[in-house]
């Protein structure tokens, strides 16, 4: 289930579009003004955005670039503003489609489809390989030879960002900013902690890691 952030300052509209994506099986999240969304999405944070500029606090670019300052998801901008200048300055932001007020909803509703396909990744890129387990990421599966491991949430997601980044070092306030969001990137007893014990799952000896290996005071780097 895709999480999708609506934010718009028009609570009818901000109704409509929860009802309309809830009865399609999204998890949404609303948000009325700037801050109150970048808040949420720091705690919670969401597969895609929906995101007003005319908002009450902050422009919604502000919005667009706060998200896109810490994620990759896709961000569609919904607006009655309807100048070149103003959709340029949108798209430079970060902003992947700009969607002009009044709206079709089952068009809407087709750019947000569109952009979580293109968010997903490539079948082919999405298997991990190694010689002791198998990552499917697109199923969200870890594999060895006695079966699948059990994983919680957030050890899965800690794993993913990492595997995603193939022998290439991931900062620490980078990897708390993916998986917990941009409220946490100070917290790096949180990473040690959950690390310790995805080693314990998955490396044949926790001790001395091959696979998650410590930059110390750096980040971390997945090596295949």
């Amino acid at each position: 289930m895709s999480r999708i952030l609506v934010v718009d300052d028009d609570d009818q509209l901000r109704r409509a579009l929860r009802i309309n994506l809830a009865a399609r099986h999204y998890e949404v999240l609303t948000a009325a003004d700037a801050t109150t969304a970048l808040t949420v999405a720091g705690h919670t944070p969401p597969d895609l955005a929906v995101v007003d500029l005319g908002l009450p606090d902050l422009d919604g670019v502000e919005v667009v670039r706060g998200l896109r300052g810490w994620t990759s998801i896709p961000i569609i901008v919904l607006s009655a503003r309807d100048a070149q200048a103003t959709k340029v300055e949108a798209l430079d932001a970060g902003a992947d489609d700009y969607v002009t007020k009044p709206f079709g909803m089952d068009e809407l509703l087709a750019r947000i489809r569109a952009a979580l396909r293109r968010a997903a990744p490539e079948p082919g890129a999405a298997i991990v390989q190694t010689p002791d387990f198998t990552i499917d990421l697109a199923a969200k599966r870890l594999t060895t030879a006695t079966g699948d491991v059990r994983l919680t949430p957030t050890e899965w997601h800690m794993l993913e960002v990492l595997a995603r980044h193939p022998d290439k070092l991931v900062a620490q306030k980078q990897l708390l900013r993916e998986v917990w969001g941009p409220a946490y990137e100070n917290e790096t007893n949180y990473l040690r902690v959950h690390l310790a014990n995805l080693r314990r799952k998955i490396e044949p000896d926790p001790a001395r890691p091959r696979y998650l290996i410590t930059e110390p005071g750096i980040g971390y780097r997945f090596t295949p």
